[in-house]
């Protein structure tokens, strides 16, 4: 590609900027929380056809991905889940073919009152927009879409097939990724722009969330010395994962790529219900806990290592010994993936295109991190024998109350994507 083809592709992406803007702020207001998506599926299948993209809608079978590695343990029906790609068939196929991966699903807003704004209303002060999945990943997603607007406005088209992919599950299990390889969805890289700060994530860790149940035995509050609290029963058992956190996190056991970062795993208890009423001793209790995990980290051996602490806690207390607590898996089973272990021809190339269009638009070297985070690369990259870049806008507050993704930021991504579309698959006349 010439320099001359290069700055019309830059400036391309600039005269549409206000428009992706708008659009941002469009998708952003859909409520698109896990089982209501369908709305944001219905805005983005509509704007994929509206750019001559050939758009396949479909809803995810749990049937057909059940046994397929990758895999995350659902409960509930799947009625809702629904998958958006669209295709650009290139009439060459000159160059190397390419998947545009995001996410539209994002994670409960939480009470409205904690924000400065509705979390569903975007707004824009001082050059960032606000608003619950503006920067987890809807800004990426606007990317993603608008790259290509910026080579149709040249007149030119990628020469490769490109699949633009518009998936669900990401949040919790990552099953609409894995929805989209099993209905055959392949190409020779995949690019996910999560909001990572314009860096290359080369390392992201593994998640598994699981379940823990205790039961206990109900009675009167004035006669609680006879009963048995669930849910201070819960206390030594937190302590105890804990514990597991801290060995996992230990120096020796780290993988290489974290070996600088001084706590990259985490535990987060995420959610305790318990009890029936205030007067009587809780008779139950359930924990959600997510724990991470390093890449090439064995998730059975994993779960075993969780269930043998939470036993081993549980016969030290006098309640629990009698009544061991259960422990059941559902959503998140994750493997960590790492790019850099990734040594192919085909990775390399990869890297070596989007670092040179990242410094095309802004001048400096890209940026390597290991991320504590999980995204939908690993089903490209351990499953699909395909390269996964992660990069994409500068984000804060993800998942926080204040959501705001920069404006700036999502501008030069949206340059450095399209420049990189443009070297990875080849340029052909529309």
């Amino acid at each position: 590609m010439d320099s001359e083809t290069a700055t019309k592709i830059l400036h391309a992406v600039d005269a549409a900027f206000d428009g992706q803007t708008g659009f941002l702020g469009q998708l952003t207001a859909h409520a698109s929380t896990r089982g209501k998506e369908q709305g944001a599926q219905d805005f983005m299948a509509g704007e994929m056809a509206a750019r001559g993209l050939s758009v396949d809608r479909w809803q995810i079978d749990i049937a057909e991905i059940r046994d397929l590695p990758g895999f995350s343990p659902v409960t509930g029906p799947y009625g809702d889940a629904v998958n958006v790609v669209g295709t650009h068939r290139s009439r060459t196929r000159r160059g190397r073919s390419l998947i545009l991966n995001g996410h539209v699903d994002v994670v409960p807003e939480g009470p409205h009152d904690m924000w400065d704004s509705p979390p569903y209303e975007p707004r824009i002060d001082d050059g960032w927009m606000y608003g619950r999945g503006a920067g987890d990943m809807k800004a990426g997603l606007a990317a993603n879409l608008f790259a290509l607007d910026a080579l149709r406005a040249c007149g030119l088209a990628p020469a490769a097939d490109v699949f633009v992919q518009s998936v669900v599950e990401e949040e919790c299990t990552g099953n609409g990724a894995l929805a989209c390889l099993a209905r055959g969805y392949r190409a020779d890289a995949a690019l996910i722009p999560e909001p990572f700060h314009e860096c290359l994530v080369t390392a992201q860790v593994g998640v598994l969330w699981f379940r823990v149940h205790l039961k206990g035995l109900p009675t009167h509050v004035a006669y609680a010395g006879s009963g048995a609290n669930a849910i201070e029963a819960a206390i030594p058992l937190i302590d105890a994962l804990h514990g597991l956190e801290a060995r996992w996190n230990a120096e020796d056991r780290r993988h290489a790529a974290y070996a600088h970062v001084p706590h990259p795993l985490n535990l987060n208890v995420g959610r305790i219900e318990g009890g029936d009423w205030t007067s009587s001793v809780p008779a139950w209790c359930v924990l959600d806990v997510r724990m991470g995990l390093f890449p090439g980290q064995d998730i059975a051996a994993a779960k075993a290592e969780i269930e043998d602490t939470l036993t081993e806690a549980a016969r030290h207390n006098d309640f629990l010994r009698n009544s061991l607590p259960e422990i059941g898996y559902h959503g998140f089973e994750a493997e960590g993936y790492a790019l850099a272990e990734d040594h192919g021809p085909r990775a390399r190339a990869a890297i070596g295109a989007l670092d040179a269009a990242h410094r095309a638009v802004t001048g400096e070297a890209l940026d390597h991190v290991a991320i504590t985070a999980t995204t939908d690369a690993r089903f490209f990259g351990l499953y699909a024998d395909t390269p996964a870049l992660v990069y994409g806008p500068e984000a804060e507050a993800i998942h926080g109350f204040n959501e705001r993704v920069s404006l700036e930021s999502m501008r030069r991504v949206t340059q450095a994507t399209a420049l990189f579309i443009a070297d990875w698959c080849g340029l052909e006349p529309i």
